[in-house]
């Protein structure tokens, strides 16, 4: 009897999880049909991302070594995977610079 109630509340919490991601995918989509400028400032940050990650990605390099061969990446996978964990590392980075500008200019104002 108990295992019955667990069961349907695991159901129902993944049907509520689903409509909250539904929610958060639906809502913001209506909110940009009304007010289409909203979707510059998204753009701008997206276009950030993607120079971001050009310039993880053109100094990642693209060895593969025989670990590497036993999971199936090829060069092409490494250098992705090199891009991606180097744009990690710059946005890393550029959030620390961002923060430690944030609280010297606190203490200067």
């Amino acid at each position: 009897m108990e295992q019955d109630f667990v069961d349907i509340m695991i159901i129902a919490a993944y049907a509520l999880l689903g409509l909250a991601a539904l929610a958060a995918i639906i809502l913001p989509l209506i909110n940009a049909i009304g007010n289409p400028k909203s979707l510059v400032t998204g753009a701008i940050g997206l276009a950030v991302i993607l120079v971001i990650f050009g310039i993880g990605y053109s100094i990642a390099g693209a060895e593969v070594t025989a670990t590497y061969s036993k999971f199936g990446i090829d060069a092409g996978m490494s250098k992705y995977i090199g891009g991606v964990i180097s744009t990690t590392y710059i946005l890393i980075v550029v959030a620390l610079v961002g923060i430690v500008f944030t609280e010297i200019s606190k203490i200067f104002s």
